[in-house]
């Protein structure tokens, strides 16, 4: 190490190092937006023209409204948690577990680590699954433009989640989450790139049309569903909406890709900010336009539930925008997990070469590429597991729904009001922690209906259920 390596700035700080002794770190507020964006604009916000279909024009906008809301305030509770004391010199937490531990402590960490742990794992079934329907979705729509929209045009789902997971063995290569900035930029742009051709023949339906579908409360009872089908649907909508909105469970590790000064809770906040508002206007326009263009006969996904047929290739270059961004996604969702897994291997095992040697492995014009043993197998073995489940199971999705409904309440609401409230020791039973328990309570029957409401869903895709196959 040269004498270089060790200077410091103007401030006493060294360059090239940050003050835990870890490399300096790089992140800023448009590389943390576009992490947030590629995790949150999933291919979910095209249902939300389904989900507002359920609860019509008033309560679909208020609660996607309401949604955003949440998500950023408690986004913001939580960013205050990334340092333990104070926002400039406290210790650093390097994981939303990390941080539960140094304000909770006890049981709470081993329960947020289990729900956060499943959830991305079945984030990453999820993720799989919504990857082969848009390939399938390729392949359908070029087949109704050859032979017609009344065509069969069956295709198995297995081959492209085969594809799927062989991209996701490659790119799980990849070290951390510092070094999957590039990957989550891209996936941003793509993610804008589908929804904007959602939202652009959304709008274009309802100008071939002349009109605007859809009523006040809903889809029908009677003509379209029944009352209990209703009540069902409205609380899967929930679902929906709280699970496309869902991101806490990474901000940390987020966070702690930025770099400071200025402090790295002010940079997230304003990341937050302008992510959550992003995702917000086009979440509205989707569903909005979504639902005026189809009202009740709004499809489960505009550009794979073949609302629309044409121009089919640019139905084509949607869904394949689609998968480009399910691709940094999933990789956005599952480095925490993985870091995680890695971590506690070399704790577990710090003298095994099998687990903490690198070894370089020379790329022409590059600098050698980094590879470790344990982190080959280990990302390689859960690739091939979650692809196999997707197979398995087609219909998961609901399964992640019921993941993300019982997520929404622990992650993105309690842990981060119960530590705010230690980290800012606001008394018991002062305005503002009465304020934080309803606001949490209130999430939690959300929650709940939401769960009970993808259940119902999972309940009634069992009766149909074949395995390896994804309903067309």
């Amino acid at each position: 190490m040269t004498m270089a390596d060790v200077s410091l700035n103007v401030y006493g700080e060294s360059k090239c190092f940050d003050d835990d002794g870890r490399l300096k770190r790089t992140g800023s507020v448009w590389t943390a937006s576009a992490h947030i964006i590629t995790a949150v604009i999933g291919s979910g916000v095209l249902s939300l023209a389904w989900a507002t279909a359920q609860l019509g024009w008033v309560a679909g906008p208020t609660v996607l409204l309401l949604f955003s809301f949440v998500t950023y305030y408690t986004s913001a509770l939580l960013s205050d948690c990334y340092r333990t004391g104070d926002q400039v010199t406290g210790k650093r937490n390097y994981t939303y577990m990390d941080a539960v531990r140094a304000n909770l402590g006890g049981f709470q960490v081993k329960i947020c680590g289990v729900i956060q742990y499943v959830n991305l794992f079945g984030v990453a079934v999820g993720y799989t699954i919504a990857s082969s329907i848009s390939m399938m979705a390729v392949k359908r729509s070029n087949c109704f433009h050859k032979h017609g929209h009344h065509a069969a045009c069956n295709v198995s789902s297995t081959p492209y989640m085969i594809m799927f997971g062989v991209m996701e063995i490659v790119f799980s290569q990849i070290p951390d989450f510092d070094q999957i900035s590039w990957l989550s930029i891209v996936a941003a742009v793509m993610s804008f790139t589908y929804s904007t051709i959602g939202l652009g023949l959304g709008v274009a339906q309802v100008a071939e049309a002349g009109k605007i579908e859809g009523s006040l409360t809903g889809i029908s009872i009677g003509t379209e569903v029944t009352e209990m089908q209703k009540i069902w649907r409205s609380f899967q909508a929930l679902g929906a909406i709280a699970f496309a909105y869902s991101y806490s469970l990474i901000l940390i590790e987020i966070q702690d890709t930025l770099k400071s000064p200025p402090a790295e809770a002010k940079r997230m906040k304003r990341a937050t900010l302008i992510s959550v508002t992003v995702t917000t206007v086009f979440y509205m326009l989707c569903g909005c336009f979504g639902y005026a263009a189809f009202g009740d006969q709004s499809p489960g996904n505009l550009l794979t539930g073949f609302g629309f047929y044409n121009p089919y290739w640019l139905l084509d270059i949607a869904n394949i925008a689609i998968v480009v961004h399910l691709v940094g996604a999933y990789q956005v969702y599952c480095q925490p997990l993985f870091a995680f897994v890695e971590k506690t291997g070399s704790d577990w095992y710090p003298d095994s070469k099998i687990i903490t040697k690198e070894i370089d492995i020379p790329i022409p014009r590059c600098k050698p590429f980094k590879m470790n043993l344990f982190r080959l197998v280990w990302r390689t073995i859960f690739v091939i597991i979650t692809t196999v489940i997707s197979m398995l199971m087609p219909f998961f999705n609901d399964v992640v729904g019921i993941l993300g409904a019982f997520g929404f309440w622990p992650l993105t609401v309690y842990f981060p009001v119960e530590m705010y409230i230690v980290q800012k020791k606001i008394p018991k039973w002062s305005g503002r922690w009465i304020c934080l328990q309803v606001l949490s309570g209130a999430c939690l029957v959300i929650s709940i209906a939401a769960a009970a409401g993808s259940f119902a869903g999972v309940v009634s895709d069992l009766k149909v259920y074949k395995p390896f196959k994804t309903p067309n």
